[in-house]
């Protein structure tokens, strides 16, 4: 039995009591009744069944004041003491046109393995299209509850409206008892834009919700040239073409149970025409993913044609022989398609390179020798 007061800090202001007959529920209903939560007293209680879960994350998405765009947040310790596990708690800037990568790449941030990263990730997508469609401040679950069985319930959650949004959302406006604007800028449309940026008319006056965690400035993300590299906290560093190849390959890897320590996806090899342009690319996303000194093995995951092929072959090549002689010695899983393996066997020789023909074989390689 729960208080519907809206208010973070309820569980332990006495406002969530567990019963297990009539006569508890009933001396809980009193108490919660005459409980003042931040001088508010509930008009009314919810009771439901006790879920019983093993697990318990947090979830939000924001919007992040400073840099002005949304942040995706999770943590695997959910739960009424989720404000003492800051240091726990991982972030995702959406910073271009938002795709369910975003929502992926948080739940490996976050260290979910199995089929929890496919049905944690369809949360987050569904949490974000809220957040946008109805102008939010913020959409919380708080927890999300994890059953023995792997079943996902969301036990709490919380939205916060924007009050110069309900012009536009009389559904939100009903539910909060305001009055609607009938004019001024609360009756204009944000500038919305659906991969982040800047949400909100320069002129307009936001009032920003308080979440249960205020994210730091986003800076997980390094560019160079045009290369992303996002860091996760694992051991293995993944290169790709292509945000659907990376997202299988993420997730092929974690199905290994391998983490990734984080990965370059250098787009459609279509845009490397100049002569080496394709050979330098790889070469930087491999100095890229190989500056974090946890990585133990890089997996290359690359799809093209043969002539491209063989650029990332000589890429490889001339990459692993200059850290050869720096005394920095890397393991090398490298998958590409329509290739003659024995002449890439050949130009490899003796360096630390395994080939892989599929996906699953790629990622099992590398998961092992990450070991």
């Amino acid at each position: 039995i729960h208080t519907s007061l809206a208010r973070t800090q309820k569980y332990r202001a006495g406002g969530i009591k567990f019963v297990e007959n009539t006569i508890d529920a009933v001396a809980a209903a009193q108490t919660i009744f005459n409980l003042p939560i931040e001088d508010e007293y509930p008009e009314v209680l919810l009771a439901e069944a006790k879920y019983n879960a093993d697990q318990e994350l947090y979830l939000a998405v924001l919007l992040d004041p400073v840099a002005r765009r949304p942040v995706l947040l999770g943590s695997r310790q959910g739960g009424m003491d989720v404000s003492g596990s800051i240091d726990k708690m991982q972030q995702v800037p959406v910073d271009q046109e938002f795709s369910p990568f975003y929502a992926r790449r948080l739940t490996l941030k976050m260290g979910l393995q199995g089929d929890l990263i496919q049905s944690v990730s369809a949360i987050v997508e569904k949490m974000y299209r809220l957040f946008v469609e109805k102008d939010l401040d913020l959409v919380e679950i708080n927890p999300l509850g994890i059953s023995p069985t792997g079943e996902l319930m969301a036990l709490d959650g919380k939205v916060t409206a924007n009050d110069d949004a309900l012009g536009r959302h009389p559904d939100l406006a009903a539910l909060s008892g305001k009055k609607q604007p009938s004019s001024g800028l609360a009756g204009e449309k944000r500038n919305l834009s659906v991969g982040g940026g800047d949400r909100r008319n320069s002129n307009s006056k936001v009032q920003h919700s308080q979440p249960e965690f205020e994210p730091k400035s986003p800076s997980s993300i390094s560019n160079s040239e045009s290369l992303e590299l996002v860091e996760l906290d694992g051991n293995i560093g993944i290169l790709c073409n292509g945000v659907g190849l990376t997202m299988a390959t993420l997730d092929a890897v974690a199905h290994q149970g391998g983490k990734p320590a984080n990965f370059v996806n250098m787009g459609s090899l279509d845009r490397y025409e100049a002569a080496n342009a394709l050979r330098d690319r790889t070469e930087l996303g491999l100095e890229l993913v190989a500056q974090d000194k946890t990585v133990k093995v890089i997996l290359i995951n690359i799809l093209g044609s043969a002539s491209k092929s063989d650029e990332i072959t000589a890429a490889v090549v001339g990459y692993l022989e200059r850290k050869a002689r720096a005394n920095r010695h890397l393991q090398v899983v490298l998958r590409l398609v329509e290739v003659d393996t024995d002449a890439v066997k050949k130009r490899l020789g003796q360096l630390p390179v395994q080939l892989a023909s599929t996906l699953d074989e790629a990622s099992a390689k590398a998961v092992s020798s990450a070991k």
